[in-house]
Formats: structure tokens, sequence, C-alpha cells
């Protein structure tokens, strides 16, 4: 499967999720249950991940798919990346900013990213080469050279989960223009856009990156930990558009 195809394919799926979240969405009989971690899944997050998990497997042969809900169908050369509703807990009080997050490996390396917010009316995406877009219009990163005049956003969770990090945000803060907490995968796109100049989330899983990572890489940024590595799987995410990113790192270091 090319990346055009692949790109064409996972734009579709995005339009299936869109059918399925939306339908629910604010629904005042949704049924939310608490996973073992203690995070909030809703009935949306499962049905979601179901209905692309079924038309991969007739759309594909040979593809897998990792999933925030139902886990990890193991090795192929391509490999689906799916987070069904990354901002369950948005989705479950009624707040727009959610999205279904697909992402795509090939042989290991991520070569499509789509991110569909229907709730905001836009979709941002990308694949290897192809460039990367919000709504049709391609996008570039913003030319913001020095902190003092960046916008900045990080998601904040409880002061134990983000103890370590949490003095180097605020001083991350202090030294930029303006600071917004967006959280979840809206910070990162509105980077790829141009909107925001750095984005930072302390901690994450794979599922709630992997498609987001073509986006800022096609649109002209950079990605990194907060420890400045580049692992195939991040743990924690630091977004800018390249020209502030090792100024961010020293403070966050």
């Amino acid at each position: 499967m090319q990346t055009e195809e692949a790109l064409a394919l996972a734009l579709e799926l995005a339009d299936a999720a869109d059918l399925v979240t939306l339908r629910r969405f604010r629904a005042s009989d949704l049924e939310v249950r608490t996973k073992p971690d203690r995070t909030p899944v809703t009935e949306a997050d499962s049905a979601t991940e179901l209905r692309l998990r079924e038309l991969i497997a007739k759309r594909t042969e040979g593809h897998v798919v990792a999933g925030e809900e139902f886990g990890d169908d193991g090795d192929a050369e391509f490999r689906w990346i799916i987070d069904p509703i990354d901002g369950t807990k948005n989705y479950m009080r009624g707040v727009p900013i959610w999205a279904t997050l697909i992402g795509l490996e090939r042989a290991g390396e991520l070569v499509v990213g789509v991110v569909s917010a229907p709730a905001l009316g836009s979709r941002w995406w990308a694949g290897s080469g192809l460039g990367a877009f919000r709504d049709g219009q391609p996008i570039r990163v913003s030319r913001v050279q020095s902190l003092e005049t960046a916008q900045v956003s990080y998601a904040w969770d409880t002061k134990e989960r983000f103890d370590e990090v949490g003095d180097r945000l605020i001083a991350l803060s202090n030294s930029s223009w303006r600071t917004r907490a967006l959280g979840d995968f809206w910070q990162h796109v509105l980077v790829a856009d141009g909107s925001f100049d750095v984005s930072i989330d302390p901690v994450l899983a794979y599922w709630d990156c992997a498609a987001l990572l073509p986006i800022i890489t096609e649109a002209g940024g950079r990605w990194s930990t907060v420890r400045g590595s580049t692992p195939q799987q991040p743990d924690s995410l630091i977004c800018t558009n390249g020209l502030l990113h090792d100024s961010v790192l020293e403070i966050m270091r």
C-alpha cells in the first residue's frame, strides 16, 4: 500500500469514526465506566475503535491494529495506531475538544497521521512526503524565533502526576509571551498549523501521539520527549516550530 492510498483510507476511517462519535456526543444516557488505570472510557470510545477495526479488516490484508481500548494485535508491515477518542474526559462532559487519532506505521515507521475533531469542525492530516493539511489547506509551523514572543500550551493534570516537571512548565510560561493549557491533541496540531509555537505533554501513551508525529514533521516542526530523545514510541511529547526547540529543552531539562 502506497502512502497516498493509505492516507485516503485513513481519511475514510476518520469519516466513519465521526459518525459514531458525534451520534453519542452530549447524549444524556451516555455510558461511562472506569478502566483499571482509573481513567474513564465511554461507550463511544469502544464503539468507535470496534468500527475502525472492522473497516480495516475489510479494506486491507495483513494489517494489524494497536488501539487504546482493545489492545495490540501484534507485529506486521502495516500497523494502525488508534485512539478512538483522545480527550475522553472532555467528551463525557460535553466539551468539544476531542478527536479520533489514526496513525499508520509501515515497517515500524509512522507514515500517515489523521486527527479528526468533528465537534470543532476541523481535521488535520499528513502523509510522509505529501505535506500536512488542515481541512484541505496546506499548513506550516510558525517562524517565531524567541520564547519571549512565543505562544505556549501544555497539558496539566494533577500536581502529583506532574510534580517532576511542574516547576519547569511554570518557568517556561514565565519565559514566554503567552501560555494556554489546551491539552490533548489540539495543542500539538495548533503548533503544526502555526497557531501555537510550543506544545508539551509531560505524560502520554503511544496512541496519544502516533497520529500527531507525521503532521508535526510534514508541517516543518520538530518533536521530542521532554528529555530530548526521539524514540519510536514516546512517553512524553514536546512539539515546536523547530526554531524554539533547543530553548524549550534547555528549560525542561
